[in-house]
């Protein structure tokens, strides 16, 4: 079930997951006993899937309501039927346990996806005809795409608009103006699975094929951050990126800490968390729109921090390129998924977006691989 943001695909499985655990579909299907709950993370299985005002608990009446017994992440019908929650960032969770349906929510955002779903697919083994229903908001990853070119998997398809009656006229107003006609409103809000754009300098494949779940010890970290010219909720995102130098010659992206609607204080304060969190040597800092204000702020927050500050002399994609050859020639790789700022790398630079996420990774590859190394010796703002 392919579907944009708030388009019910949350109301859709928890639906599902009802009938199938009550036997509702008999003769038709068979009512079944043990049923997989997979989620991005254990609090989103509580907060969406189970617990969230289109979830499980709230589609059944006062009477079919299961019992939600968070300690043992099990869910558990009158009749005997139980669920069972998992999160995708334990595969090995589901190795051992035989279930003969599944509901997997936002597959997409699964960081590894590759062997949850596998792993999912030997434990659906039990009853006539086993099966899972994956409610998500595409991306074209390498398993969705695999799904919907598979014979025996049906497609269904609904835009956000579709479930206009259920959203706030605000929030539909908000993002039609901000995404309506854009490729990444074609995917968030009509849940559609956009490939590579073939001018982009990057493709998913490339990303793909470099990426890593352990590191190299490192020779350095570095974190980089393009900061919005301002704030507020019509603000670009403040990009945030933290990557690190292998001491096998390679880069390796870290995190995708980046934000929106922060303050200069707040996304400063972010920064210099992750800095302590990676025990980088210095954060690279475009001052382009901010110039002494981005520093003056990072000082606030953290004053012994080592900042470098860059000026953007080049264009963006003229900056970009350099970087995009690296990954070319298998110099860069990305430790897990980070499915926002990997959007931004396959889309078109110039397109009218403000690559945000984009500019902090720049900025942190040109650090480790495209700059003569100077040694640590920076000055503390």
């Amino acid at each position: 079930m392919l579907g944009g943001r708030g388009a019910g695909k949350t109301r859709a499985g928890a639906e599902w997951v009802k009938l199938l655990a009550l036997g509702v579909l008999e003769p038709v299907l068979s009512r079944c006993a043990r049923i997989a709950i997979v989620a991005p993370t254990f609090d989103e299985a509580r907060m969406v899937m189970i617990e969230g005002e289109s979830g499980l608990l709230a589609v059944h009446n006062e009477r079919e309501r299961p019992r939600y017994e968070p300690s043992k992440r099990t869910i558990t019908w009158h009749n005997g039927s139980v669920a069972q929650i998992f999160s995708a960032e334990e595969p090995d969770g589901l190795r051992g346990p035989q279930f003969d349906a599944a509901w997997c929510d936002e597959m997409a955002k699964w960081k590894k996806a590759d062997t949850v779903w596998m792993n999912l697919q030997m434990a659906l083994r039990l009853g006539e005809a086993p099966q899972a229903v994956i409610t998500t908001t595409p991306r074209p990853t390498k398993v969705i795409r695999s799904l919907i070119n598979d014979a025996a998997t049906v497609v269904t398809r609904s835009k956000t608009l579709d479930n206009r009656g259920n959203l706030a006229a605000t929030f539909l107003s908000e993002v039609l103006a901000k995404y309506g006609g854009t490729n990444l409103g074609r995917q968030e809000l009509d849940g559609e699975v956009i490939a590579d754009d073939p001018d982009a300098l990057w493709t998913r494949e490339m990303i793909e094929r470099a990426r890593v779940r352990k590191l190299p010890p490192m020779a350095r970290v570095v974190v980089a951050v393009d900061p919005p010219a301002t704030s507020g909720a019509r603000a670009n995102a403040c990009g945030i990126v933290c990557a690190g130098l292998g001491e096998d010659g390679r880069a390796y992206v870290l995190d995708d800490a980046s934000c929106r609607r922060l303050t200069p204080l707040q996304w400063a304060a972010r920064v210099a968390k992750l800095f302590h969190q990676r025990g980088a040597d210095r954060i690279v800092a475009e001052v382009n729109q901010g110039g002494d204000m981005v520093r003056d702020v990072l000082a606030q927050v953290d004053g012994a921090l080592p900042v470098k500050a860059v000026h953007a002399s080049k264009g963006k994609k003229a900056r970009a390129e350099p970087v995009a050859a690296l990954y070319e020639q298998g110099r860069v790789s990305h430790v897990g998924a980070f499915a926002e700022l990997e959007d931004e790398m396959c889309s078109v630079i110039g397109d009218g977006t403000s690559p945000d996420r984009l500019d902090a990774l720049v900025w942190a590859l040109t650090e480790l691989l495209l700059r003569k190394q100077q040694g640590p010796r920076v000055r503390a703002v």
